[in-house]
């Protein structure tokens, strides 16, 4: 009976302080500045289509300070890895500033698949995202939409969770989203360190957010 008391106490234990680690490290998030003490690594998950143009267009404005930068893809996605490496050696990202790198996790969920069979493709995503986000240990997780994003973040709040290294979470609500946040947007809104939407209708409904008008 103690036995099963304290196997107990240790559970309860261990979630409380995950929790309060949790909380610790979402609310302090916004007082940390990128940059402020040197070189940016940025880990930027491009998904395909549309949510990977609007995250060069994202990377293109930052500065050479964000470096390295290593790109996350879907293993499904087929176009994004060429458009990267293009946009990488463009003329504008040359020499010490073309540190880069490509990786490829499983996709989380894909479009029109249950919502069942997703908790179990999600997992598995976590599986693939955890060692390398804890591999890379980037200062900063970029995202924009794509569900892949979804398990990254997860990963990066992890890091600052066991005290590894505090991952800054921004996320850019896609210019689509009008009026509602995107299913991933709802998602990483509570955890994210700086939440960016592009209309102001968004803005009203989510203190939160920041809204700086079109951004990409």
């Amino acid at each position: 009976m103690s036995m099963c008391v304290g196997v107990l106490v240790g559970f309860f234990g261990t979630v409380l302080f995950f929790i309060i680690r949790l909380f610790i490290i979402v609310t302090t998030g916004s007082k940390c500045r990128p940059g402020a003490k040197g070189p940016v690594t940025v880990l930027a998950v491009a998904g395909s289509g549309g949510h990977t143009t609007e995250i060069l267009r994202l990377m293109e404005s930052l500065s050479p300070s964000y470096r390295p930068r290593h790109y996350v893809i879907a293993d499904t996605d087929k176009m994004s890895e060429e458009k990267i490496c293009t946009f990488e050696t463009s003329k504008e990202h040359t020499d010490s500033d073309s540190q880069f790198t490509i990786h490829r996790i499983p996709r989380s969920r894909e479009v029109h698949q249950s919502w069942s069979s997703s908790t179990v493709s999600t997992l598995n995503a976590i599986r693939y995202s955890v060692p390398l986000v804890f591999s890379l240990r980037p200062d900063m997780v970029l995202c924009n939409g794509p569900g892949t994003c979804v398990p990254l973040c997860v990963a990066g709040l992890l890091l600052g969770i066991l005290g590894v290294k505090k991952v800054l979470i921004v996320y850019v609500e896609s210019i689509c989203r009008v009026e509602t946040l995107s299913l991933t947007g709802k998602i990483l809104y509570p955890i994210s360190d700086y939440f960016f939407v592009q209309w102001s209708a968004l803005r009203d409904k989510y203190p939160k957010s920041i809204f700086l008008g079109r951004i990409v």
